[in-house]
């Protein structure tokens, strides 16, 4: 049994009623966005159970108010797919596509789903603008553009606010919105919202 079968079938009680999605995670957003948050993968008890990424779990209570507070999300909350979030200039994927255990993908579960956040990043055609969601998401997000053709040489390393330029896009890090980040304020509201305007500015082609 997969892991993320496996998580939908061990269920804590709150979910009880839940029929898990369990199975690989899409991305979602706007398809004409200028701008793409990528993260490391769906929780087991998140994305998994709900069948959108960061949706229904703790991360994505930091991000979607973030995202909403900057003009990317018309609603600060996202719990279920049928909740009436939409995202405007804005798309969301990630890295690998099913929930790995205790959020710990293994290199080869990356490999496997690379191709795939390639070819998302290729169907956006106005995208300009990449927000890797931690140092995970960071190198998945290198390697998904290297397969299109798009190389940064030396390899740019992560930090927050750490910015490359892999021509037509520039890749920006962010710190993940995991409760290990933001209950330690190593990421507060305030550090992501600066980030997805700074993210908005360049795509809207002004360099800060």
């Amino acid at each position: 049994m997969l892991w993320r079968e496996e998580a939908a079938r061990r269920k804590p009680k709150r979910y009880a009623d839940w029929e898990y999605w369990a199975k690989p995670v899409p991305g979602f957003g706007d398809p004409s966005a200028r701008v793409l948050v990528v993260g490391l993968a769906p929780a087991a008890h998140g994305g998994n159970r709900t069948g959108r990424i960061f949706t229904g779990d703790r991360s994505g209570d930091f991000l979607f108010a973030a995202l909403h507070r900057t003009g990317f999300a018309n609603q600060p909350t996202s719990v279920h797919l049928d909740d009436g979030l939409q995202l405007d200039d804005l798309y969301v994927g990630a890295v690998n596509r099913c929930a790995p255990p205790a959020n710990r993908p293994t290199p080869g579960e990356r490999d496997n789903c690379v191709p795939y956040l390639a070819r998302e990043i290729a169907a956006l055609e106005r995208l300009h603008v990449i927000v890797a969601l931690g140092s995970f998401a960071w190198d998945g997000t290198l390697q998904a553009l290297a397969q299109q053709g798009h190389r940064a040489k030396p390899k740019p390393r992560f930090g927050h606010g750490s910015r490359a330029n892999v021509d037509p896009y520039v890749l920006l890090g962010c710190f993940h919105a995991s409760q290990q980040n933001t209950f330690t304020g190593k990421l507060t509201p305030e550090m992501l919202e600066r980030l997805f305007v700074t993210a908005r500015r360049l795509a809207s082609g002004f360099w800060v």
